[in-house]
């Protein structure tokens, strides 16, 4: 690319993409690289889709003060962009009487932190509230304005709005280099092309640590930790009614129960550090999973599992809090790293925050006066009613041939996802759910194949699950 940017970010999660909305508010050339086919696809889609509301962090860390501000912003984000926010309260049990003292130092921390809503309970109003749970647990801290979210629909929304309000996406182009001049960079190369530009910040996960290293930057190191989940049929989703935790440990806040946006339930995750490209899910690390969540739920009916998958947070355990912050081996680089738990919980301060460091190193802002802060999600027709329903399929047919029966997806919102960007299998699942549900495709995913390659007018075997090496058709069987 021959024209200068402004700025270029680097990792298109939902910090990332976050950020690039927060950034299209202003008078700036922006371009967004990703290594990936689609935004959403590293971290952000494989974790608990909680938005903490901040008690647990440290006081005035940087983890607290994000935390506390994001939780904040999210309801209002989340209603400007369409996308899924249910405040469901959750619970952190303890199973002896000895717990009570930890729960108190919760409170206390919350309180400091500047977290209402905070009330300790005793066994007999928590089995009024969650009668599934077992009569071991003694009492509960129950945070009543916890909320649950879709993490990938809110990094595809905030995709679609930035890009609306002029930021470029740049998909399957994988960072491999710097060109410095001045102790600034000048050049961000990829193993595809090259972007000049002015400001670099670096959201890429759990590899934001070897993006510092490519501008000599060794500031901080990224521990990759994986967390294996477990995902349940909508059949079980009301088993209980609030997110459940253990105690937490210095180190993570355990295995959890918890019911999702879309009506499943979903617990996990456990805690192992591994490697970058590590999400196998494994035999041991299910059985830890599950085993620890029957303990609380005796009633969790593992047969109703329909399917598991793993994910990886990026931890700065040397730091032990979020690295955001301007680099000191060049002078237009700004890391953004190390964002764990409560990093969904902190995206929109953090956002902010990043503005701030720009601002603060030199960025001059010139507010844009035709920015769309809104974007309309896809319509999902198993949410609307039969008068709704009737009105979209008299506007377009297509909404009234089914194309998923688990999820109840019509062929309109398939469409509409391929027309806003998904190039996938995946990248129509999560924009629409197909592929979803208790069959996990068995029945839409030959259906969309064929309709995604007619569509993006490309051959059937250049469809892809999830981007590069998932291709799905290698030929005719005769061949």
């Amino acid at each position: 690319m021959d024209k200068e940017l402004d700025i270029v970010i680097i990792g298109g999660g939902v910090i990332g993409t976050a950020i690039a909305r927060e950034l299209s508010k202003y008078e700036l050339d922006i371009a967004l690289i990703e290594k990936e086919s689609d935004v959403g696809w590293g971290t952000t889609k494989a974790n608990s889709a909680i938005v903490h509301t901040g008690y647990d962090p440290k006081p005035e860390s940087l983890m607290a003060r994000l935390n506390v501000e994001g939780a904040r912003l999210f309801p209002s984000i989340c209603e400007e962009l369409d996308v899924p926010y249910k405040k469901i309260g959750s619970l952190v049990l303890t199973p002896h009487n000895e717990g009570f003292k930890k729960l108190e130092e919760l409170k206390e921390r919350g309180k400091i932190n500047g977290v209402t809503n905070l009330e300790i309970i005793t066994q007999q109003k928590l089995l009024e509230m969650e009668p599934n749970l077992s009569r071991d647990i003694k009492g509960a801290l129950w945070v009543k304005d916890t909320a649950i979210t879709s993490p990938v629909e809110l990094a595809i929304a905030f995709r679609e709005n930035a890009e609306k309000n002029g930021v470029r996406f740049i998909f399957n182009n994988k960072v491999t280099g710097f060109e410095i001049e001045d102790e600034r960079i000048v050049e961000v190369k990829t193993d595809k092309s090259s972007f000049r530009t002015k400001w670099i910040i670096n959201a890429a996960g759990v590899f934001s640590d070897k993006i510092a290293r490519l501008a000599g930057d060794n500031s901080f190191t990224i521990t990759p930790v994986k967390g294996e989940y477990a995902l349940f049929d909508k059949e079980v989703g009301n088993l209980v009614n609030h997110i459940i935790f253990p105690l937490p440990t210095e180190t993570t806040k355990g295995i959890l129960i918890i019911p999702t946006v879309d009506g499943n339930l979903l617990v996990g995750p456990n805690e192992h550090i591994t490697t970058e490209d590590d999400t196998e899910v494994t035999q041991e690390g299910l059985e830890e999973v599950l085993n620890f969540a029957k303990k609380e739920c005796p009633s969790l009916p593992l047969n109703m599992i329909i399917t598991v998958f793993a994910g990886l947070r990026a931890k700065a355990l040397d730091r032990g809090d979020f690295v955001i912050e301007p680099s000191q081996a060049v002078r237009n680089l700004i890391n953004v790293g190390g964002i764990q738990s409560p990093g969904l919980s902190s995206t929109p301060g953090i956002a902010r925050y990043v503005l701030e460091i720009l601002k603060e190193e030199g960025l001059e802002l010139s507010p844009k006066l035709d920015f769309n802060p809104e974007r309309r999600s896809i319509p999902r027709f198993s949410n609307l009613s039969w008068e709704e329903r009737e009105r979209l399929i008299e506007k377009d047919p297509n909404y009234g041939e089914l194309i998923c029966r688990c999820e109840h997806v019509t062929l309109g919102e398939v469409i509409e996802a391929i027309k806003r960007g998904a190039n996938t299998l995946d990248g129509i699942k999560f924009r629409v759910r197909a592929g979803s549900g208790r069959c996990q495709g068995g029945f839409c995913g030959p259906r969309l194949i064929p309709l995604l390659a007619q569509l993006l007018e490309v051959p059937v075997e250049e469809i892809t699950k999830k981007g590069k090496d998932s291709n799905l058709v290698v030929g005719e069987t005769k061949e």
